[in-house]
Order: structure tokens, then sequence, then C-alpha cells
């Protein structure tokens, strides 16, 4: 039993990256572009754009056979830096919502599918700054981040990020800021649906007082 002398665990809120915390698609767009004159493979970017959350493969296995797609898969995250970093910007709130959660005592870290050396440059240059950052991890696998840093809260825009956040028995908060609707988040089992991040903080504070 904790004493009242004794420090209280800080809570953690995990996060996703790509349209949730970041609009990435530009960045991205750039980024298959590049890859696509490069390689001479049509690569429709506009689309690929459309469908953001899974891992980068299943998007390439679209486009290159199956015995290419390791290779182009690392080709793609050498471009990555230098195409996708500038073009991408922060989601409305992305930076309130972080802030929120140290402002009430806890912890934020970002749970992501994509290249963690990748997401830590679009971090570090839009100004988020999480206590850890926990790349290549998608859906149900997001649970072993989430269980590891013993998060209560997982935020995302994808069915998956809510699958992970059932798979962690963490509280799931959606937006529908990213390929997946308001309806579509609400049937797969999240628990809470924002309009977006800037209605985070207040939830935030809510959630923690009547908790």
């Amino acid at each position: 039993m904790t004493s009242p002398s004794s420090p209280r665990t800080p809570f953690t809120v995990g996060f996703d990256l790509d349209m949730t915390l970041i609009d990435s698609r530009p960045g991205i767009h750039a980024a298959y572009r590049a890859l696509s004159a490069e390689t001479g493979v049509w690569i429709d970017a506009d689309l690929a754009v459309t469908r953001l959350g899974p891992p980068l493969e299943q998007e390439l296995a679209e486009w290159f056979p199956e015995e290419r797609i390791r290779e182009m898969g690392d080709r793609y995250r050498e471009l990555y830096p230098r195409h996708a970093i500038g073009p991408t910007t922060a989601m409305p709130g992305a930076r309130e919502a972080v802030e929120a959660v140290r402002e009430l005592g806890g912890r934020a870290i970002v749970v992501t599918a994509k290249h963690q050396p990748n997401a830590v440059l679009h971090l570090t240059r839009l100004g988020i700054a999480p206590d850890a950052t926990i790349g290549w991890l998608w859906a149900e696998a997001k649970a072993e981040a989430l269980r590891e840093h013993d998060a209560a809260v997982y935020v995302g825009d994808h069915l998956g990020d809510v699958r992970g956040a059932r798979a962690a028995g963490a509280l799931s908060v959606a937006v529908p800021t990213g390929p997946c609707d308001a309806a579509a988040l609400r049937g797969a089992g999240a628990d809470v649906v924002l309009d977006d991040l800037t209605a985070f903080p207040a939830w935030l504070k809510e959630h923690r007082r009547v908790s």
C-alpha cells in the first residue's frame, strides 16, 4: 500500500504519430514521388497518403513485387529525411496535448509504426518533446510498448490504434483526423472519440478529475 509520503507513479499517455500528432501527408507524398522517380516504378502518391497508418511495407506491396519490398523499404527510409521532414506540420493541438499530460504530472510517449529515427526527426523539428518515442509497432503490437510504459491512455487516429490500446488494456481515445471516420473508430471499440487534439487537454483534465 502506498503511504501518503510515497512518490506517486506518473500516469502515462501514449500518442500515435502520423495524422494524430503530425500531418505527414505532404512529406510522405514527396518521399513516394522521389522513390518513384528514382526507380521508374509508378506510385500513386495521392492515393498512398489517404491510407496512412499501417507499416510502410504494406503500401509498398501495392507497387513493387514481393522480392523488392525490403530493398524499397530501406531506400524509402533513406530518402525520407531529405524529402519528408520539411513539408510535415504539427496537427492542430498536438503540442498542447502533449504538454497537457505534463501539466497534470504525467508522462507522454509516442508509439508509432514509423521508422523510429524518422519519427524522432519529425518530433524534434516540430518542437514536440515526448518522454519516449517507440517506433516500428503497428496495431496490436503497439500494446508491447504501451504495457512496458504502463500507459493508461492511448490516442490515435486509426482502427489499428484502437486495437493496440485495447490489447494493452489502455483507454482508447480516437481522433478522426486520419483515414478513419468517427463512426468507424467507435465501431472498432474506441472508448472516447474527440473531434481533434484541440479537445484533448480539457478531456484529460476531466478524466483525471473523476478517475
